[in-house]
């Protein structure tokens, strides 16, 4: 009886001819699908650590600020005295907190609203408009978008100075002689008139450039479809602008109150939150207390909850955004 004999596989590599001939060695196959599953983490890393560290560390510490008790002595000394919630109950139970949380929310609120009604109409009209004049619209948006914030607030400034403004000056020209000297920083709803017209002029542009970006989406052939259903402009716009404006509009909008909710630089700027800090929103409500007054974590416990009212804002406009677009689908 014999045996045949099988030969074992060589332990090391084997060699694979070559197109040309000659061999080389073929090493351990690679999975590339096990390669490509990973690129997409791998492009994301360096953003996600550098939003860790730029982001989530100061966040953080301004967690643990909240539940010290840090005043000047406390910061020159080196010293560490942790009070608890302390410095949340006192934000909670007073009258302070939430008479500007209520101020920031309508403030949010009437410039957002005012924002995205102007800018839906300008970037309307620049779909409509020739190409010259779209150009020369488009390069004022993009100037006066690009204006930085400060800059913009202190040319709002001097146009409402009371002494030397161009709006008192121009008003007293038609005929209302009584605005010569008018002050329109010397009240809460005066001062708030002035911010929301900087911020509304400063915002429109992003909301203009981007719904006009969406009209150019939209198929010619549907407006055409339309006018030959004999529906007018106003149909149009209902029936096929709008449906695909809709997911822009959404997302604008969320940006929006974002920007609006946080505006720090054009309120504290312009009259630091006064008359009588009677302009004081969320976030300049939390830097005065914080450094004007030198609670330290008073004004960290008022940021943090500041994010936390901005979280449950936007997730509250999510809600009803999704919804709508469940009850669409």
């Amino acid at each position: 009886m014999t045996v045949q004999k099988t030969e074992r596989p060589p332990s090391g590599p084997t060699e694979v001819q070559t197109p040309d001939g000659g061999t080389r060695p073929e090493g351990p196959r690679r999975n590339p699908g096990r390669l490509a599953g990973l690129t997409p983490y791998l492009l994301l890393a360096p953003a996600i650590i550098a939003t860790l560290l730029l982001l989530g560390w100061p966040l953080v510490n301004n967690g643990i600020l909240s539940f010290q008790n840090l005043n000047m002595r406390q910061f020159i000394l080196h010293l560490t005295e942790w009070n608890g919630f302390d410095n949340y109950k006192e934000i909670l139970t007073g009258e302070d907190f939430w008479r500007v949380t209520g101020r920031s929310v309508a403030f949010t609120a009437a410039n957002v609203v005012l924002i995205m009604i102007l800018g839906t109409l300008v970037g309307l009209l620049l779909a409509r408009l020739g190409r010259r004049m779209r150009t020369f619209l488009l390069i004022g948006l993009v100037l006066a978008w690009a204006m930085p914030v400060v800059a913009a607030t202190t040319v709002y400034q001097w146009l409402f100075a009371q002494r030397f403004g161009v709006v008192n000056w121009v008003l007293a020209k038609i005929g209302f002689e009584s605005m010569a000297d008018h002050d329109w920083l010397a009240t809460q709803y005066s001062t708030f008139f002035v911010v929301l017209l900087l911020i509304v002029w400063m915002s429109i542009p992003f909301v203009a450039i981007n719904l006009y970006a969406a009209t150019t989406t939209i198929p010619k052939e549907l407006y055409e479809a339309a006018s030959l259903d004999g529906a007018g402009a106003w149909k149009q716009f209902t029936q096929v602008t709008l449906p695909y404006l809709r997911p822009f509009l959404y997302a604008t909008t969320f940006l929006e109150i974002i920007w609006v909710f946080k505006a720090f630089v054009q309120v504290f700027t312009l009259n630091e939150g006064g008359p009588d800090r009677l302009t004081e929103i969320l976030p300049v409500y939390a830097y005065i207390e914080g450094m004007g007054n030198q609670h330290f974590g008073m004004g960290a416990a008022i940021a943090l909850l500041t994010i936390v009212i901005l979280l449950a804002i936007t997730s509250f406009y999510l809600r009803i955004v999704l919804k709508q677009e469940e009850d669409e689908l």
